[in-house]
């Protein structure tokens, strides 16, 4: 992967690693999964009037928009709403990296390379690291595990924006958005009701409504559009295995920012995960050594002499 990608795919990290804050804000004023329809339907609309369907099949156009969009968020919400903390779900989620390894060598025979599988591994420790400090604090079993079929469903959502391999993967990744809004709609109706939908969209001068409006509003704009466009042309682009890992960096930048913002605190043993993560990432994605013979210095004597 060059440079220039790899830096795109930090960028992703860090955009995704603020959305945690950006959803617990919204998560203060909106029942969740009202949230996860009213998100998507804010992009559905304009995308369904100007924007050209891509030029995909439509199972993994679907595949892509139920797995990243619908169940990821889904649970995800879900598990916040339940009382996950918002730098611990950020790490939490971020098994969909390994998730999406597993996924890959199992339907598509991807073969991991061995490089790869150390960074995995190592990264891998290092998030479980940080969730063994975490889990003796507030976050109960079940919201953890809500957060974790969250990761799967972004892993299964990896492999069908691969195999879609979009010609303008911002489509589709402005497509996906059409697919989550009428189930998770007709879900919150049916588990939240329509009195607490009406509740969150009347009562807009309570004190948590703007800051629920402007995480709304970046969760569209910088976490869907933005950084799920640079994630999904990246992933067109190279191998899942390759990707994958850089979401690794997203647990780093969201505790970081939970702890800045939110009061959320980082033991010295969440710290240590956390390097583990990123020095798993950078094994991962980092190049492989070049072979004996490119590595040996030009012999500085004319070509007719090396020829004698």
């Amino acid at each position: 992967m060059p440079t220039r990608h790899r830096l795109l795919a930090a960028s992703v990290a860090l955009c995704w690693g603020l959305n945690f804050l950006a959803i617990d804000a919204s998560l203060q004023h909106f029942p969740p999964f009202f949230l996860v329809a009213l998100r998507f339907a804010l992009i559905a609309v304009p995308t369904i009037l100007l924007v050209p369907v891509p030029r995909v099949p439509l199972r993994w156009l679907v595949g892509y928009g139920l797995g990243f969009g619908t169940f990821q968020f889904l649970f995800l919400y879900w598990g916040m709403a339940a009382g996950m903390p918002a730098g611990l779900s950020s790490l939490v989620l971020q098994a969909s990296a390994p998730f999406t390894l597993l996924l890959a060598a199992v339907f598509l025979r991807t073969r991991l390379a061995p490089r790869a599988a150390v960074g995995v591994l190592v990264a891998v420790v290092g998030l479980a690291v940080v969730g063994w400090q975490r889990l003796d604090g507030p976050a109960a079993f079940a919201p953890f595990v809500l957060v974790l079929a969250g990761a799967l469903a972004w892993a299964a959502g990896n492999l069908c924006s691969a195999q879609a391999k979009a010609p303008d993967p911002l489509h589709l990744v402005l497509w996906m958005s059409v697919v989550p809004v009428l189930p998770m709609l007709a879900l919150s109706l049916a588990v939240e009701g329509p009195q607490q939908i009406m509740d969150s969209m009347t009562t807009w001068g309570s004190p948590d409504a703007l800051p629920a409006l402007v995480g709304l509003a970046y969760t569209i704009l910088i976490g869907t559009v933005l950084g799920s466009g640079i994630w999904t042309w990246l992933m067109a682009r190279h191998p899942a295995g390759t990707v994958a890992p850089f979401s690794m960096l997203v647990p780093v930048v969201g505790m970081s920012a939970a702890w800045l913002v939110l009061g959320e605190t980082v033991s010295p043993g969440e710290i240590a995960g956390a390097g583990l993560v990123v020095a798993g990432v950078l094994v991962a994605t980092g190049r492989s050594r070049p072979p004996a013979q490119e590595l040996r210095p030009a012999d500085p004597r004319p070509r007719a002499a090396q020829a004698a």
